[in-house]
């Protein structure tokens, strides 16, 4: 593999800004509107295109590119928001591919898909891997995974990442809720899986080192930190930390599962923030 690659993030946003501002391959930014980029290392090239555009990626994908990471936000939480982004966005993909007019030159030989742990249900509890079968039960869930059959299929090699939830500066939404109070019963057990968005970029970093030095991918990546931890424990903690009394709220959980990252520990993965403590107290920092 050659030591310098050419890497298009399409969908950049947030964590696929992350990452490439780590990465040391040269790296291009697809977005509708380029000019929307905002904060993006100079090193990055913008490109102006409709991921949800066959034509207008095959166009793109002239360019010649070794890796294509994929990093998609629906607009709204929507189920045709997310046929709009996810689904639409993976069969544009599959139809540059396979054009033959024009013909693509040179195709990627890897395409990093990022997806979600939604796509495996409700689990009762459970560890999840990436031998887990998926169960979705939700409108989300049941999008993406059709979306991950779409880029499982296609004539190159692929890697989906589900992540589990993301947290980091501008995810801040449950920091928000202990800060006014809002906690979690103890019983029944509500779980939650955590991983920063520093380490959302930082996973694709290491796929795309991994895909650079020769050495293997695979084609599935459950990406959440090392401690899968209750909702009354999380908001307990972070109350403590930040010395606000809680009352306990009873909402409807629709996901419990205990997610596992033994797969990405494996192949070399060092995580920035290992575990929700480390990765709060920072955004508390902040």
């Amino acid at each position: 593999m050659k030591d310098q690659l050419k890497i298009l993030f399409c969908g950049f946003g947030d964590i696929a800004q992350r990452a490439a501002a780590r990465t040391q391959h040269q790296s291009f930014g697809l977005r509708r509107n380029s000019e929307a980029i905002q904060g993006r290392p100079d090193s990055i090239v913008p490109i102006a295109a409709d991921m949800t555009d066959a034509d207008a990626l095959a166009a793109a994908l002239q360019q010649g590119f070794d890796v294509v990471v994929v990093t998609l936000t629906p607009g709204t939480f929507t189920e045709q928001a997310y046929r709009d982004s996810y689904l639409a966005g993976a069969h544009a993909l599959s139809q540059a591919l396979s054009q033959t007019n024009p013909i693509i030159e040179h195709k990627p030989k890897l395409v990093i898909w990022v997806s979600s742990t939604s796509v495996y249900g409700h689990n009762s509890g459970d560890w999840v891997d990436e031998d887990t079968a998926t169960n979705p039960q939700s409108f989300s869930g049941k999008l993406l995974l059709e979306a991950e059959q779409v880029i499982a299929a296609l004539p190159c090699q692929h890697s989906i990442v589900r992540f589990s939830g993301i947290y980091g500066p501008g995810r801040t939404r449950m920091l928000g809720q202990v800060r006014a109070g809002k906690g979690r019963p103890a019983e029944p057990q509500q779980w939650s899986n955590r991983i920063h968005s520093d380490d959302c970029g930082g996973v694709l970093v290491h796929l795309i080192s991994r895909f650079a030095a020769g050495e293997s991918v695979e084609s599935l990546y459950v990406a959440t930190d090392s401690a899968p931890v209750t909702q009354h424990d999380l908001r307990t903690w972070m109350a403590g930390e930040m010395q606000v009394a809680l009352t306990d709220e009873i909402v409807e959980q629709k996901s419990v599962r205990r997610c596992s990252n033994q797969r990405l520990l494996d192949s070399g993965y060092d995580f920035i923030y290992p575990t929700y403590k480390e990765g709060y107290l920072a955004l508390m920092a902040d």
